[in-house]
């Protein structure tokens, strides 16, 4: 894996097995995050920040404090997510490490972010960095909607290209709002659609549900 590799370059990351153990537990706690299991999801966190501190391990407990500070936010403790992944950043750019940085880098600006993903080729997150800039077009005082729509369109065809149909589904389910706030609700529900009905399980997942709820309200 990429990650178990990349720590024999990295300050603070040992060349032992923790590598393994702590990638094994990074990817469990991300898809608990995305099933909405925060509980299972913190427990892990926990452990890898543990397991981490005692190996002496800094990008590794980085990664756990990253973790916790997306369970805190998602959990409605905006203010403790604020603290915990502010402190995380500055210890995970001390590592000299620049996985993932496109996502981190999101929460600061937007447009930095892009820029990292092609300076540092971290492409694990890239549709939905140009997706969030989207939302974030949408969110300024003088809203750009052709912009926005322009990004949408961009973090579907990445997500396409990669087959990564999570990343497809949030994108679609962005642009399906935005075309409903614009009266254009059968091409929202057109686009909406087939992505969701690639999905066989997982429908008690909050991206799943959500998309479920946007459908119920779209013209058939």
């Amino acid at each position: 894996m990429p990650a178990a590799r990349e720590d024999l370059a990295c300050p603070g990351r040992p060349s032992e097995p923790i590598s393994y153990r702590a990638d094994a537990l990074v990817h469990a706690l991300l898809i608990h995050i995305q099933c909405g299991n925060y509980a299972a999801a913190n427990a892990e966190a926990d452990e890898l920040v543990a397991l981490a501190n005692k190996k002496g391990a800094l990008f590794w407990k980085a990664q756990g404090m990253s973790k916790q500070g997306c369970i805190l936010a998602v959990t409605g403790k905006a203010a403790e997510a604020v603290q915990m992944i502010t402190s995380d950043i500055a210890a995970w750019w001390s590592t000299g490490s620049t996985a993932w940085m496109p996502f981190e880098h999101a929460r600061r600006c937007i447009d930095e972010a892009m820029t990292a993903a092609e300076t540092t080729k971290e492409r694990s997150h890239e549709a939905d960095v140009h997706r969030l800039a989207c939302e974030i077009a949408l969110m300024s005082p003088e809203p750009d909607a052709a912009k926005a729509e322009a990004c949408f369109e961009r973090a579907l065809a990445v997500a396409r290209a990669e087959q990564a149909k999570s990343w497809e589904l949030r994108a679609a389910m962005s642009m399906a709002r935005l075309w409903r706030d614009q009266g254009k609700r059968n091409e929202a529900r057109d686009l909406l659609t087939p992505v969701y009905n690639w999905f066989t399980e997982g429908f008690d997942t909050p991206d799943l549900k959500e998309v479920k709820a946007l459908l119920e309200i779209l013209p058939t």
